[in-house]
């Protein structure tokens, strides 16, 4: 049985934090995902009926979705609040000589350190309304990386990230190895970076959406970020109440993901559509502007992007008995793609080289249309067309 989260609770000793307040969910009846819903305590279940149950809903979910509802995962409400109050500080409180010191470099392939709210590169850009803090391993290793507003709450982010990669992760991954009908731990042992910080080769996430003044509301026909998928393991974004995220279904219609409050929105990055063939589908997302009635709302989001060992070139899992049974599934993206340079004989990309590319190349609707690339179409379908070392990358507007 997997313990609780215990975190650092020594508040009285640490400046005050006002507490985060979840704005109300949206009145409007939108188009919403039909998701479904993982127990993650189910897994330690002593029946192996309800375990193979398990195992079975995980198997459609990311087949069909590649998205799914994680509860019951070992953090509760008051929790994970306590951790948006720490994010909420942050961007309240960061000074402009940490947002200079911090300021992120996307351009050398990493999203460590100070978004400002001007695009997504290196250099200023048009306002675009979005902050970020991202705490990589080196955030991790050295207060001097980290804003001064934040230095007393590091030992809770720090608590708070080792239980979500140690803990949640690697049973999540236990779960998807089984799927694969492979030992449990098998992701987690052979794929899953590890390394001396709790977030190894990936980051956490505080961002902080600003409302659109109504100047503003049409600036990228209502896209916050374009389609795209994660290139690590999974992603684990906490359910917030104001409703922009979005995936892409399989009939190629934009749903809205519900607010499900305490839940975890998790969903499957390209590494684990390499290494399943297919079977695990990493579904494109984006971030649309919230419906009216949330417009007026900051809204606010933490999100855990677990890494790949990044030495590593995927190849799918060839001993899974499941893809010896039903083979590799060309259908998909990532998988499809990275084939087409494999049977040319030419070397896919190391999973560190993807994501640095990945994130160098990132498009964002407040480019600059020469920026932005060329659009395709394919069966009736327009999407923005990207190169990354020789991959394809179709992402639907």
């Amino acid at each position: 049985m997997a313990a609780p989260f215990n975190p650092p609770t020594n508040f009285s000793e640490k400046p005050e934090v006002p507490q985060w307040q979840p704005p109300p969910a949206p009145t409007e009846d939108l188009d919403y995902a039909k998701l479904r819903s993982i127990d993650l305590s189910l897994l330690d279940s002593p029946d192996p009926k309800v375990r193979d149950q398990l195992v079975e809903t995980a198997k459609i979910a990311i087949r069909d979705d590649g998205f799914l509802y994680l509860v019951n995962y070992g953090i509760n409400l008051e929790q994970l609040h306590r951790q948006f109050s720490i994010a909420q500080y942050l961007h309240r409180n960061i000074t402009e000589e940490d947002k200079d010191r911090l300021h992120w470099d996307p351009q050398g392939g990493l999203y460590a350190g100070y978004k400002p709210p001007f695009g997504w590169r290196t250099v200023k850009g048009k306002y675009d309304g979005i902050t970020q803090f991202n705490f990589y391993e080196e955030e991790y290793k050295s207060l001097d990386k980290i804003p001064n507003c934040v230095h007393p709450f590091m030992d809770e982010i720090t608590a708070f990230t080792e239980y979500l990669t140690q803990s949640v992760n690697k049973r999540l991954l236990r779960l998807l190895s089984l799927v694969l009908e492979m030992p449990e731990d098998y992701l987690w042992d052979n794929v899953e970076s590890k390394g001396s910080t709790p977030i190894n080769e990936g980051y956490l996430r505080h961002a902080l959406f600003h409302p659109f003044k109504n100047e503003e509301k049409g600036m990228g026909e209502g896209l916050r970020m374009f389609g795209h998928t994660d290139f690590g393991t999974t992603t684990l974004l906490f359910s917030i109440p104001v409703t922009c995220l979005q995936l892409w279904g399989r009939d190629g219609i934009w749903r809205y993901v519900k607010y499900s409050p305490g839940a975890l929105v998790v969903n499957i990055g390209d590494t684990l559509e390499l290494v399943s063939g297919g079977h695990f589908r990493a579904t494109r997302h984006r971030v649309h502007n919230p419906p009216p009635s949330q417009e007026t709302y900051e809204r606010l989001s933490i999100v855990l992007f677990n890494g790949s060992k990044g030495d590593l070139r995927m190849q799918p899992c060839w001993d899974s008995p499941l893809i010896k049974r039903e083979g590799c599934f060309e259908s998909q993206g990532a998988y499809k793609e990275f084939k087409v340079l494999q049977d040319k004989g030419i070397p896919i990309p190391t999973n560190k080289e993807w994501r640095e590319i990945s994130i160098i190349n990132t498009r964002h609707p407040t480019d600059e249309p020469e920026k932005i690339l060329k659009e395709v179409e394919v069966s009736g379908v327009k999407y923005i067309e990207v190169i990354n070392q020789g991959v394809r990358v179709l992402q639907p507007l």
